[in-house]
């Protein structure tokens, strides 16, 4: 699971663990595969310097392995346990709720094993190999955002009889993988939904359609989210240090109590008290809409 969203199964796969965890099978990808890697490898990493986080950006390195292509996840863990005691897991898809949240707060990030086709390069709805370890690892060689994400999985535990996975599921969204964080006098692009489509990367910083707005914990958990196509709004942190320090102080069973009888805010709209840095014109949706009619 990527985005915290519930998962209908309760038992694991057959030729999964208990843990839901599967062998990766290196050796079982082909050249082809291995290249569809190094082309995404080499058109993101090539366009995301002054776009990306610099947390981001460093954390590249960790990806850069002795193989080409895929990267090995053997090889790949051992480098990110030295650097923040993280590793990653191959899984066979989407895992239940408990499962994601569990192995996130024992510092183990999962992660799907196949990868695109050449017809999908730009757009896949289900997360791959290259979204799930391109998009989310190199932050989680970042001390503070690896930090983050132990603590998001520890408090996706405790929600977990709460009834409230789906404010969950919006804070791990407009975060880890649609976040924006003001840095080097401008605002730049960590969440790894943006930073591993070239498109997307693009639109989130430049693009005049989609709300900028400071980062608030109740108005993330009041905004649903789009999963087919760029996001209407973005949620802007002050530093990663301040994201973990909010995540950290807050006491979110009584704000889950607190937003049982708040609606859900339109995706569209800017809310009194919100801290606007950019108010778009909403005009790529609206023109996405207008053609579908």
């Amino acid at each position: 699971m990527s985005d915290g969203s519930a998962h209908p199964l309760a038992t694991p796969p057959a030729g999964a663990a208990a843990d839901w965890t599967i062998p990766q099978g290196w050796a079982d990808y082909t050249a082809d595969e291995h290249a569809m890697w190094d082309r995404l490898f080499a058109r993101q990493s090539q366009m995301l310097p002054g776009r990306a986080s610099e947390a981001f950006l460093k954390g590249l390195d960790v990806l850069r392995l002795s193989k080409p292509g895929i990267p090995d996840f053997d090889e790949l863990s051992e480098r990110l346990t030295k650097a923040t005691g993280w590793r990653v897991v191959a899984v066979p898809g989407l895992v239940p709720d408990d499962v994601f949240f569990r192995h996130l707060a024992n510092r183990t990030f999962v992660a799907g094993r196949f990868i695109r086709r050449p017809d999908q390069m730009d757009y896949l709805q289900e997360p791959d190999v290259f979204h799930d370890v391109f998009g989310h690892v190199p932050l989680l060689a970042d001390p503070v955002f690896a930090d983050y994400m132990q603590a998001y999985g520890e408090g996706g535990l405790k929600s977990l009889g709460l009834g409230a996975l789906h404010r969950l599921a919006r804070l791990y969204w407009y975060t880890v993988e649609f976040g924006l964080v003001r840095e080097a006098g401008g605002l730049r692009i960590y969440g790894a939904g943006i930073v591993s489509s070239y498109g997307e990367s693009v639109f989130a910083l430049d693009d005049p359609s989609p709300n900028r707005v400071g980062f608030d914990i109740g108005r993330v958990m009041r905004t649903p989210y789009r999963i087919d196509d760029y996001q209407q709004t973005y949620f802007v942190i002050e530093s990663f240090e301040d994201l973990l320090r909010q995540t950290l102080e807050a006491d979110l069973a009584p704000l889950y109590r607190q937003l049982e009888t708040a609606p859900d805010l339109d995706l569209a709209t800017l809310q009194p008290g919100d801290a606007v840095l950019t108010r778009g014109t909403q005009h790529y949706a609206r023109s996405k809409q207008e053609t579908a009619r």
